[in-house]
């Protein structure tokens, strides 16, 4: 059994941050579930370009308010309780309003080795 709070968490290497987000990642390759777990935090007033073009993702909004728009496609607010599944690799961005910090919790499949930061491209590298 693996039992681990967001609080260790945070305060371990598994903490990656950038300008715009803030990636607690609570499980990992490593931990052999096949898949990882974060909570991340996007910082307010910001927008971050991501286009995971090796992972599928799956995330849900526990706080603050936003907006995802997928390059070339539609622009969907988000919420507490909304739900987005990335299940086409599909490129977009993703904005968080003003003085509305977002909490997501995020499902990665195939799961991160922990390190990975987006590329130019938006890109997590997959890491065999």
């Amino acid at each position: 059994m693996i039992v681990r709070t967001l609080d260790e968490c945070r305060d371990s290497e598994r903490r990656v941050a950038s300008e715009t987000w803030e990636s607690v990642r609570m499980l990992l390759k490593d931990d052999n579930m096949g898949f990882s777990f974060h909570i991340t935090t996007i910082f307010e007033n910001t927008e971050t370009h991501i286009h995971y073009q090796n992972h599928l993702e799956s995330v849900y909004c526990m706080s603050g308010e936003g907006e995802i728009e997928v390059v070339g496609g539609e622009t969907y607010p988000i919420k507490p309780g909304t739900l987005y599944i990335l299940d086409k690799h599909d490129e977009h961005y993703l904005r968080a309003y003003k003085d509305k910090e977002m909490v997501m919790a995020c499902v990665f499949n195939p799961p991160i080795t922990g390190k990975e930061t987006h590329d130019e491209n938006g890109v997590y590298p997959l890491v065999d």
